[in-house]
């Protein structure tokens, strides 16, 4: 609403600073309001060096000012400053404020003028924690005006011991920040003349704001001044959507706070939400595990365990009594569980359920061959095929029998370590690709080699701890250049079951000493290179003795008991367990 009036407020010159309080207990919204009290004063009045003067001055527990009466000669510089001061946001020394525009604010140095009035106008929001009476007294001796505005929880006794006489006219107690335009209205009119929302039926729901021949109405924070340029209507931010809450909004005017619904809590943000995590908090008495739902939690059991009625206690399955094991002697339940067991005397079988009394050839062999001058290379080449024929009565696999082979002669050399080929037909191809070295006959070197790198974990051999029987076999045709009296002993000391071949010139005694006990079972020879495909027969034959009778034809070793022997004897429980257990890991691969 405007009633015609071009011209601004023309009272005379003024040197007016404005004092005011920003201790930490006046909020940035209240201290926004501050800044538009001012604002709002100084659009009525006449600005400019020959007409009204303005500084400002903020305080809380020191003093700063913001621009002092010389600094400004235009309203948009003035407003521009007002509008980039930030609050210092500590205690409330008055006293100590009131006595810097005394003597400093209203000198000459920082612009005030000679016989021009001085007004001074404090805005307030609490009571001072130093002396005002005094200071206060002093200024307004000095000629000072002084209005005091408080707010909210202003003291009256403090605000009267500030302000000049009459009382009435300078002194403003208001409720809240958003009333501190009252003051204004009056502060103008002192200095302007008619106020039209005190002298007219202005019609503002919420705030009349008067200007030099006019007025306007506002609205309070959190409201906005509807078409009608009166009524107020509240600022619903939740469902205008500008909010930032993950789950509920709870709107007030212009303003929203977020909650959540049940079973979170609002995070720290004060935006998102979390669901409650009852196990948390350590009462849960879950035998197990704790599960954390809306409404509280729940106990689960690990696998191979059920919940009880009680809802936290868990009991162990009896998988041998629930499931088709297929364990042909007994079953043992565990935890999630279970495995096969046999009687005394026999070994659980690759399939980790039948049992028999031997298991199919499930052994780590090392072949040691002679690759020295005097073997020849067409003899060579027997010997390769001697050493197929034994590859050829085993059951080799990656879970079965694994094969390596080392060549020797005045050195040592790994043609294949344990862990390279899975298959018969692999191992014999690599074998028939063997080169001859033709040089010494270092025996002692190659049981050294074969103790330390071939029956190592590294090179395929399996763990010690599974009983897979460690055999090694040495083939040689003549006398060891070095001494094998140390690496012999030390290879059957280690639990290898050692079996020596000789062939030509090969000295028995050295055979005796590198075979296993009973060396009648663990040593063979013959005179001639082409006879060795009987040894390999006859090395197959003593571990099935049923077929050398002629009996039956026997293809799985397994058939036979004494592979027994050439096994290390029975295994134990825990082996076959051990071994159960593996199986199941790699079928899930």
């Amino acid at each position: 609403v405007h009633i015609p009036d071009p011209f601004k407020c023309k009272s005379g010159p003024v040197d007016l600073v404005f004092l005011i309080d920003s201790s930490r207990s006046v909020r940035p919204h209240e201290f926004e309001t501050m800044r538009k009290f001012m604002i709002d004063i100084l659009n009525t009045l006449d600005i400019g060096p020959n007409a009204t003067r303005v500084g400002v001055v903020q305080y809380s527990s020191q003093v700063r000012s913001e621009f002092s009466l010389k600094t400004h000669s235009t309203l948009d510089t003035m407003v521009k400053s007002i509008n980039q001061i930030i609050p210092l946001a500590q205690g409330t020394m008055t006293g100590l404020a009131i006595r810097y525009v005394m003597n400093v604010a209203f000198s000459a140095e920082e612009g005030d003028r000679p016989k021009i009035p001085n007004v001074a106008v404090i805005v307030t929001d609490g009571r001072p924690q130093d002396r005002v009476a005094e200071v206060a007294a002093e200024a307004r001796e000095k000629g000072i005006e002084i209005y005091a505005v408080g707010v909210a929880r202003a003291d009256m006794t403090s605000l009267r011991a500030m302000a000049s006489l009459p009382f009435e006219d300078h002194v403003f107690l208001v409720e809240s920040f958003d009333l501190i335009h009252q003051f204004g209205l009056q502060f103008q009119d002192k200095l302007c003349g008619v106020d039209l929302c005190s002298e007219s039926d202005h019609g503002c729901e919420h705030i009349c704001e008067s200007s030099p021949g006019s007025f306007h109405c506002l609205c309070l924070p959190g409201y906005t001044l509807n078409a009608d340029g009166k009524t107020c209507a509240a600022i619903d931010l939740c469902s205008e959507g500008k909010h930032h809450c993950e789950q509920i909004c709870i709107s007030s005017p212009g303003s929203f706070s977020c909650d959540c619904n049940k079973g979170y809590k609002l995070n720290d943000d004060k935006k998102t939400c979390s669901m409650i995590d009852y196990c948390s908090f350590g009462n849960h008495s879950c035998d197990h595990r704790c599960v954390s739902v809306l409404s509280g939690f729940h106990c689960r059991c690990n696998e191979g365990y059920r919940l009880l009625a009680d809802g936290k206690t868990c009991r162990d399955v009896d998988m041998c009594s629930t499931v088709e094991h297929g364990c042909e002697h007994q079953c043992v339940s565990t935890p999630g569980s279970y495995y096969c067991i046999c009687p005394d005397g026999n070994l659980l079988q690759e399939d980790g359920k039948s049992c028999g009394t031997c298991r199919s050839a499930n052994i780590d062999l090392v072949l040691l061959i002679d690759g020295s001058k005097s073997v020849r290379p067409q003899n060579f080449e027997l010997v390769k095929k001697f050493v197929n024929q034994v590859v050829d009565s085993l059951d080799v696999s990656a879970h079965g029998t694994r094969v390596g082979l080392v060549q020797y002669s005045s050195r040592v050399r790994t043609e294949f370590p344990l862990n390279m080929y899975h298959s018969a037909d692999e191992i014999k191809a690599a074998v028939m690709k063997v080169a001859y070295m033709e040089k010494g006959t270092m025996t002692g070197l190659a049981l050294k080699h074969m103790l330390e790198n071939s029956f190592s974990e590294a090179e395929g051999a399996r763990p010690l701890g599974r009983n897979i029987p460690r055999i090694g076999l040495v083939f040689t045709d003549g006398r060891s250049q070095d001494d094998i009296t140390e690496y012999a002993k030390r290879a059957k000391e280690a639990g290898i079951t050692m079996y020596a071949v000789g062939v030509g010139k090969a000295v028995e005694d050295e055979l005796r000493e590198i075979a296993s006990e009973p060396v009648e079972k663990h040593f063979y020879y013959t005179t001639d290179f082409s006879a060795i495909n009987t040894i390999a027969e006859n090395l197959k034959l003593n571990v099935c003795p049923e077929e050398s009778q002629g009996e039956i034809e026997v293809k799985d070793p397994c058939a036979c008991e004494n592979l027994v022997e050439f096994q290390q004897a029975t295994m134990s429980r825990m082996a076959a367990r051990l071994e159960q257990l593996e199986n199941q890991l790699l079928s899930r691969k």
